[in-house]
């Protein structure tokens, strides 16, 4: 038999900490006030998954909110109990005599009565007519007070409610009998997942080691590539710096032969005697001829041409690392002709 407290935590929402007002019940069994459920669920549509207070449970809200959340009627007869056994109840109007309507004169018999089947509270004058007639009878009637909830709690079980609770016994093993089928489901489920993450995990570790492993053989490679295409940049280099500077060296002594020729020319024209000038002019026009002679560094800056270094590479990786990384080509342009190195 449940004690006094236990009735009043039964009866009482978590979330506002009262008395129920319209107990609705969520699909992991928690029950709430229907007001309190809806402004916990405020911020939800239709179709969205909203968690138990209490659990955390999730479930679907559906298309008309939460009003379409079931009623905890166990609740609401246990709520209807507690009221009938209060000290108003005591003094409450005969439901059969006013059809329910507790606005009549004061005069209307006080309820003295519960009847469980009916749900109706009736005085003793009506209480006599209820147990006349044949089809109401055998209804259980209850003394209203606060006596009421431990006497209904004690009170023997008609054969015919003996037959139903024995039909919702039956019901009930058979449903926790798929609950249990369903439970084991579940488990087995779940080590299905606990599986399938362990070997996902293993193959993502695999593929990794493999992917390290390709990665460095690949850098390895282009490393081995690059130092060989920087080598041959450095040779290029070298070499044309070498060509250029042996020009460069030559033309600088050809220019430095002619600054002094058209020094010494000037200081004979300036200081010297006509002598002196008829004497050296047959030899300083023959070394003017000589000094104007660039044919041969011409030639050789033709040879030398221009060059261009070119360096060309994939925009794919490709199976030829060479050409995934690149490649070097140098081009010299010598009489209007491309010469490829």
């Amino acid at each position: 038999m449940a004690t006094a407290k236990q009735l009043d935590d039964i009866m009482e929402c978590t979330i506002c900490t009262e008395v129920y007002t319209d107990p609705r019940v969520l699909p992991c069994i928690h029950t709430y006030c229907l007001k309190c459920i809806e402004t916990w669920s405020k911020d939800k549509q239709p179709g969205d998954k909203v968690a138990c207070p209490l659990c955390r449970k999730e479930f679907t809200l559906f298309s008309n909110g939460v009003d379409d959340l079931p009623e905890n009627f166990f609740v609401t007869n246990l709520m209807q109990m507690k009221a009938l056994s209060s000290v108003e109840s005591k003094t409450s109007p005969c439901e059969a005599c006013s059809g329910g309507d507790e606005s009549e004169s004061e005069g209307q018999n006080a309820a003295s009565v519960y009847c469980v089947e009916c749900h109706m509270k009736i005085c003793h004058i009506c209480e006599r007519a209820h147990k006349a007639f044949k089809s109401t009878r055998s209804h259980k009637l209850v003394e209203i007070g606060d006596k009421m909830i431990s006497t209904l709690q004690s009170m023997p079980l008609s054969y015919c409610d003996i037959n139903k609770i024995d039909d919702f016994y039956k019901q009930m093993t058979s449903d926790v009998d798929n609950i249990a089928d369903g439970a084991k489901k579940c488990r087995e489920m779940l080590e299905w997942l606990e599986k399938e993450k362990n070997d996902f995990n293993e193959q993502i570790v695999q593929k990794g080691i493999a992917i390290s492993e390709k990665s460095e053989q690949l850098k390895q490679m282009i490393d081995v590539h690059k130092d060989t295409l920087m080598n041959e940049l450095s040779s290029m280099k070298q070499k044309r710096m070498r060509e250029i500077e042996t020009l460069r060296k030559e033309i600088e002594r050809q220019l430095l032969s002619v600054e002094s020729y058209k020094k010494y020319v000037d200081e004979l024209r300036q200081k010297g005697t006509a002598f002196d000038i008829a004497r050296a002019s047959s030899g300083l026009h023959e070394r003017a001829e000589e000094l104007l002679m660039f044919g041969v560094t011409e030639r050789t800056i033709a040879d030398l041409g221009h060059a261009d270094v070119t360096f060309t590479s994939s925009q794919y990786v490709i199976d030829d690392v060479s050409k995934t990384l690149g490649q070097l080509r140098l081009t010299t342009v010598k009489g209007g002709k491309m010469i490829y190195f």
